[in-house]
């Protein structure tokens, strides 16, 4: 099985492992919610939600493998990671360290419940479609950097059934030039093929996380942000296994 399979049509048991995941994926949710709403303090909410995230993979028999975690800074730093499946939220927010600020498309804090605990545990709305919002979100992510904050992005914005790497939009190579912090591409394996776009039936598989060596200040292509989003978007093409939506426009 690998990343580019398509959906298929559903296999004897898998109507019974879907119905599974998404009652383990309720509970783990509910409690993770009750901990964001009453939990004092964001670190704490933070590691809370990361906890039931993690749970939920670990009770829905999904094994996850991260690969590259030494590349990850100490500090704080700008992660970009490819956008496959509804599941790549959760997937980071349970993997990386609870430190991350997610960026995530305004139209979320209208999602019941969703929408409230983001909120809770720090993560940042941007809008997509207004001038006038999305440059001052660009702002506050650029002060939320220079003030010490990691933040991580899903620069496709939006994602799709059809396998391959979108268009990136500029907001996070933007900010990490201008904050002169690093920036490290994630390459997320494998959530498309469990809980591919336009279906709620979810499937059995495996997760791996490539955490890729950062474009660097003082790297020379850290000077504008395209060349970074160049090198960026380099590396994960190198070890997506999925082809380059680019390359057909």
């Amino acid at each position: 099985m690998t990343v580019t399979d398509s959906p298929a049509k559903p296999r004897p048991g898998s109507l019974l492992y879907s119905a599974y995941a998404w009652t383990v994926f309720v509970l783990c949710l509910t409690v993770a919610f009750a901990g964001a709403a009453l939990l004092p303090g964001l670190e704490r909410r933070r590691r809370w939600v990361s906890y039931f995230a993690r749970l939920f993979f670990r009770l829905a028999g999904i094994r996850t493998e991260i690969r590259g975690l030494e590349n990850l800074p100490a500090g704080h730093c700008v992660v970009v990671a490819n956008h496959a499946s509804y599941l790549d939220g959760p997937i980071l927010q349970a993997f990386l360290p609870p430190r991350f600020t997610y960026v995530i498309k305004s139209e979320m804090q209208k999602v019941p419940a969703a929408g409230f605990m983001l909120k809770r545990i720090g993560s940042r709305f941007v809008e997509r479609f207004n001038a006038t919002a999305r440059t001052r979100d660009t702002r506050s992510l650029l002060r939320a950097a220079d003030s010490g904050e990691a933040l991580g992005f899903f620069p496709e914005g939006t994602f799709q059934l059809e396998p391959g790497l979108g268009r990136f939009r500029s907001g996070a190579f933007m900010t990490a030039v201008k904050s002169e912090v690093p920036l490290v591409p994630v390459v997320i394996h494998g959530s498309r093929w469990i809980l591919p776009a336009e279906t709620f039936l979810a499937r059995h598989g495996r997760l791996t996380l490539d955490i890729l060596p950062p474009v660097a200040p003082g790297d020379p292509e850290f000077a504008k942000h395209k060349a970074v989003a160049a090198v960026a978007r380099e590396r994960m093409l190198a070890v997506l296994e999925e082809p380059d939506l680019l390359a057909r426009t």
